[in-house]
């Protein structure tokens, strides 16, 4: 099972009614819940871990892991309310407005971390999870407690607008970062994260890390071997959910080539995890050509 530990939330998308006024209707998002609804579409055994409220919204997050075929039981639930984010969207790029102060998510604390499953072989983080406290506290706890002997994964997913504490944020990701087997980030997130300083810097002993670019594709640093893998063409829509979704697809696909462990990780050969990264630009091509975070199921990829 491939445990995604992050935030859930309801993104409140922008509409128009029919009186011509401006509107947002909700729809259950989060960048790792995203990560979750994708990989269990995909047909990956997933799993999901986070603070889930019992309120109506929390009912829809709920209904949606569900009903893609994602493992719930492990989540926190409490009644404290569900994180809102309100999206506004800019030639097709998604700008947020997050509330999330008191809520079942971020209100997660070490104390409510749960016992790892066997099956859990591999753990996935990032979003704004990690940039609040307590549940950000949490979260590097959790991947401090797994990292040893499963398969660990980040995206950090930056949203600038939402740091109150940089100094904390950055130490925090520094420390994930270190420890992750996989490091997804795009390259605006490397631009926040390291400046104008070379993104070989970035070097953080990770067995892949993988540079997202959107149209121009994907750069792979595996050891001392750089490559790239360009996108695959789409009509866009609009581009929630797409970092999202590739993370989803590059993890199906390394389920599917056995390469979902530490060590068989670190022994592979570069050529046997392009068919991995294919597979998560395949699908996110595929989100981005539709509205919203609706990954593909994997029917639609073959």
């Amino acid at each position: 099972m491939i445990l995604c530990c992050g935030e859930a939330l309801i993104d409140m998308l922008p509409r128009e009614t029919g009186a011509g006024e401006t509107a947002f209707a909700p729809y259950p998002g989060g960048a790792v819940f995203n990560t979750a609804i994708a990989l269990g579409r995909l047909g990956a055994p997933t799993g999901f871990y986070s603070g889930i409220s019992t309120d109506l919204f929390g009912e829809m997050l709920d209904g949606a892991l569900a009903s893609s075929n994602v493992d719930a039981s492990l989540a926190r639930r409490s009644n404290r309310p569900t994180t809102l984010a309100f999206v506004t969207l800019t030639e097709g790029q998604a700008r947020y407005a997050f509330y999330d102060e008191n809520t079942a998510g971020r209100m997660l604390t070490e104390a409510d971390l749960p016992a790892l499953p066997d099956a859990a072989r591999a753990l996935f983080f990032g979003g704004i999870s990690l940039v609040v406290e307590p549940c950000g506290a949490a979260y590097k706890a959790l991947m401090a407690r797994a990292a040893p002997d499963r398969l660990t994964m980040i995206d950090p997913n930056i949203r600038p607008g939402f740091i109150t504490d940089e100094a904390r944020y950055r130490d925090r990701l520094a420390a994930m970062l270190a420890q992750a087997d996989i490091v997804k980030i795009s390259d605006e997130d490397l631009h926040w994260l390291m400046g104008g300083r070379d993104p070989a810097a970035l070097d953080t002993g990770a067995a892949l890390i993988l540079i997202t670019r959107g149209a121009e594709g994907v750069t792979a640093h595996m050891g001392g071997t750089v490559f790239d893998m360009p996108a695959h063409k789409a009509q866009v829509v609009d581009t929630v959910g797409a970092g999202d979704t590739f993370n989803a697809g590059l993890l199906a696909g390394l389920d599917r080539a056995g390469l979902l462990d530490k060590p068989a990780l670190r022994a592979a050969d570069p050529d046997a995890l392009r068919p991995a990264i294919d597979l998560g630009m395949r699908a996110a091509a595929i989100t981005v050509s539709r509205a919203g975070a609706n990954p593909p199921w994997a029917q639609e990829l073959t």
